[in-house]
Parts: structure tokens; sequence; C-alpha cells
């Protein structure tokens, strides 16, 4: 979907929709704003409910203070101005008060976002702007002075974020992502201390080898199926927060040269079956970009015929295992252990820097893996087998969260498990 072709009225409507379905916002809370290319500032309307929002609700004021539209612009209107003058090189804004960024707020800390690589590259450094009165020019003076020395990503003292970008999809995606961590961060603590990333590291997270291009000669009647079926599928665990908008990756056996897998930085919420690569004898569909895990993909299918289908994700209560050192326990619900038996942890980015050798850990019986302050690696003998494996992953992670507040977590017992692995033909 091509953005920038559409009216900044329909961009507004459009993401002020995805914020507050998706639980990041209330119905009087936040507001987003652009600023297009004469100098019209387009914001979302004051006193209007944020569910019900149309393009025809939303107000354009103009450089010399004019005001176009229906309604007042949000009462929050002066420190988007005031931000858009400390930089002139954004051009689009997002304030909103998800609870797990008003959580951070209030305690007056900002999420460590060095806690995976993906999101470091996305948000950066996030600063702290002193409490202010809402709507007030001293706020926005505060929040731009924030703006002013570089940063994009500001959390404001008890009452919530800002983000800026240079376009309204790179705003959403870097305040997404930043919701997404301190989700994360906030999970994992209840349990133990999050680790983050050093900046080399994250670094090396960057590197990605270029696969050559081929021509398709012809798309067959299982290949459209496919991707049809896994674009259904990338819906809705986007919808279900198992990856934000970007990232998560989810890929299936075509032949045994060939494998279908997601696009690179492409927004999953509107993702088509003509977005989705073909890879075909290492080399990708000409035109495209596949995910940046596409390596490791092709080498378990190639080392593993028995897997048909892979995703990759991150889950916020899988990825609190992942950024502690807590273990991520299957031993203690039966549907858990069936479906995932015990779940090795890799190291931090291994999945790019030894791709071969992450590859060698897909056995019949060890069907998904932790990659430390990355993801979560599931295979299956379909799409659904392994979107069943990631959501049961989600589902355990967070039930053993929710049990440290409770007592002491209770295994099944090895003969259980013997039991278990007997009726229902599990490998050894």
């Amino acid at each position: 979907m091509n953005l920038d072709m559409f009216h900044p009225a329909d961009q507004l409507m459009m993401f002020m929709e995805r914020i507050y379905q998706s639980g990041l916002t209330t119905t009087s809370g936040g507001n987003i704003s652009i600023k297009d290319d004469e100098g019209d500032i387009w914001i979302t309307p004051a006193g209007v409910d944020k569910g019900s929002l149309t393009r025809d609700d939303m107000v354009c004021v103009k450089p010399d203070g004019t005001k176009k539209g229906l309604h007042k612009p949000s009462s929050e209107f002066p420190f988007h101005q005031l931000i858009y003058q400390a930089r002139p090189d954004l051009k689009a804004i997002v304030h909103a008060h998800p609870p797990a960024l008003v959580a951070f707020s209030i305690v007056r800390k900002a999420p460590n976002t060095k806690i995976m690589a993906n999101v470091y590259q996305t948000c950066g450094e996030v600063a702290i702007a002193k409490y202010g009165l809402p709507g007030s020019n001293d706020l926005g003076e505060k929040i731009a002075a924030e703006f002013k020395k570089g940063y994009q990503s500001v959390i404001l003292e008890n009452h919530g974020v800002v983000v800026g970008d240079d376009n309204l999809f790179d705003a959403f995606k870097r305040f997404e992502t930043l919701d997404f961590s301190a989700r994360i961060e906030a999970e994992a603590n209840r349990m133990a201390p999050a680790k983050g990333l050093d900046t080399e590291t994250i670094a090396k997270h960057q590197n990605q080898s270029e696969l050559e291009e081929f021509v398709p000669e012809s798309y067959s009647i299982k290949e459209r199926e496919l991707r049809a079926k896994m674009c259904s599928l990338i819906h809705r665990a986007y919808k279900q927060k198992l990856f934000t908008s970007t990232q998560g990756t989810f890929s299936q056996r075509l032949t045994n040269e060939s494998f279908l897998i997601t696009p690179y930085d492409i927004d999953r919420h509107y993702l088509e079956p003509s977005d989705i690569v073909r890879i075909e004898d290492g080399k990708r569909e000409r035109g495209k970009v596949p995910s940046r895990s596409a390596r490791l993909h092709q080498y378990i299918y190639e080392k593993h015929p028995h897997i048909e289908s892979i995703i990759l994700a991150h889950p916020p209560h899988v990825m609190a295992f992942a950024v502690t050192d807590a273990e991520l326990d299957s031993k203690t619900i039966p549907e858990s252990y069936i479906l995932m038996r015990d779940i090795p942890k890799l190291p931090a980015i291994s999945p790019h820097t030894d791709p071969e050798k992450v590859a060698d850990v897909f056995t019949p019986a060890t069907p998904i893996a932790i990659v430390e302050n990355e993801c979560v690696i599931v295979t299956g003998s379909d799409l659904l087998n392994a979107f069943d494996r990631l959501e049961v992953a989600d589902y355990s992670a967070r039930a053993l969260i929710a049990s440290k507040d409770l007592g002491d977590i209770v295994q099944i017992d090895d003969q259980s498990i013997s039991e278990l692995e007997q009726a229902f033909g599990l490998p050894k």
C-alpha cells in the first residue's frame, strides 16, 4: 500500500482507527497529525469519539493559524506545532496513552529499547519530558526541547508518549514497536530483570546477504492458495499482537527447491498475496525483498523434510522469557508439552550470524526454539500446525508468568510425561 497516495485526512482516520482498535488509546485520548508539503498541519479533532472518526472530522490548521474543518483541533495541538517548528524534518506525530507506556511514564523511566535489536533500530533512544499541564505551551516546549536534541521517541512524565517521523506509517511503526517493547519489558520484570543487547550485537543484526533474482514463469493453483492462506494467518497473528506491523515472518514449503516467505518491511496489517515472496533455488522473486531470515528458512527446509512451515514471531509473553534467564517450561500443561516439548534457547542474533547451525536444532522432538532477545522460531507440518504452536506458546508463557503471583509452579511428573509421549506418539 502506497500511503503517499492517500489524502492526509484519510491517513489520520486509518491510523487512529488502528490505534484505537488495538487498545492503545481511549475514546477521548490521543491525537495524531501530519504536516503536508504546503506547511498545513492536519490533526485529529477535540472531543470526538476516537472509535468513530471519519475523514470529515479531521482538522486542517494553516501556517497563519486559520482552521478548516467541522471541529476544533485537538487540545494538544500546541505541542504538535512546536515539535514541527523544532524539527522541520518530521512530517507526522503520534501521541497516545497505551497502558504499558503509561506505566513507564508514571514511574518516570524510559523503556530499554536495546531489549531487542529490531526495537532499537526502529525506536532509537527514548527521552523523558518533564511533566506539564496537558494542552499547555509549557508542556509543548518541554516536549519540543527533547525532539530538538534529536530524539524521536519521548515519554511524557505521568502522561503517555509522543513519537515523530517523516511519514505517518513510520511514526505509527515507531509508536507500536515502542509499546510492544514496553509490554515485553514489563512482563519480563515480573520474573527477572530484563537484559538488553550491546551496541555491537545490534549492529551485527543489520547485516543481510543479498539474494539473486529470478523471474517466475507461472503461479500454480497450489501456490496461489498458499499465498492466500499465509496472508489470512498473518493478519490473524497481527491482530492477536503476536508481532508488530513490520516484524514477524511466515514461510511455507512449496516444493523441495522452493518456498514462500513474507516480505521485508511491508505492513502486515495490509499484506496481500502478491506481496509474498517466492524463494526458488536460493533466489528471490524479481522485484521483491524477502524477510532477512530467508537463509535460515532455506536451511531448515533443506535439512528437515518433515517441516512444511516456519514462523518467526515475537509474542510478548514468550519474549519475556527471551529477554531473561527464566525458562519456558512446557512440562506444566499437557497441551504445552505435546505441541512444544523441550524448548532450547539460542544465542542472540544467531539466526543471522549462523543460520545453518540454528537450522540443525529443529528435529521432530524439537519443533520450537527461543532466540535470546529476538524471537521464537516455530516449525510445523503445515501453516495451521505452526500457528497453533505459536498460540499455545504464548498462552503457556502467559499462564506461567501469571502463576508467579499465585504460588510455586508444580510440574507434571516424569511418569505422566512418559504417558503423554506414549499416548500421543511423540518422537524422542
